[in-house]
């Protein structure tokens, strides 16, 4: 099993990003998918989770601006993060497992990319 994240980037305040998770060795389809990110000296964050019947649901201080979805064509999950902000810059996650939604513990995401780093800055 193996998730590949893609898409990060600088980008200017107001400005857009659309992320993607890969995987391998198993359907997005099948179970629950979710970001999360991490601000330098910040504890890990959840962003978003796209739950296997692709209902998405994204963190209160995030809605509006990212928004989760998956090809499940391409086996692959995107976010789509709209009118960045500086407080937005961290590494973006792709997490997966069963009880891996935002919320939960991290311990309960049995599988982690390596990130891809958003930088939002003028």
């Amino acid at each position: 099993v193996q998730l590949v994240e893609s898409g990060g980037g600088l980008v200017q305040p107001g400005g857009s990003l659309r992320l993607s998770c890969a995987a391998s060795g198993f359907t997005f389809s099948s179970t629950s998918v979710s970001w999360a990110r991490q601000a330098p000296g910040k504890a890990l964050e959840w962003v978003s989770t796209l739950y296997s019947d692709g209902s998405p649901v994204t963190v209160d201080s995030m809605k509006g601006r990212f928004t989760m979805s998956s090809d499940n064509a391409k086996n692959t999950v995107s976010l789509q993060m709209d009118n960045l902000k500086p407080e937005d810059t961290a590494v973006y996650i792709c997490l997966m497992g069963p009880n891996c939604v935002a919320g939960s513990h991290f311990t309960q995401c049995e599988h982690w990319g390596r990130g891809t780093q958003v930088t939002v800055s003028s």
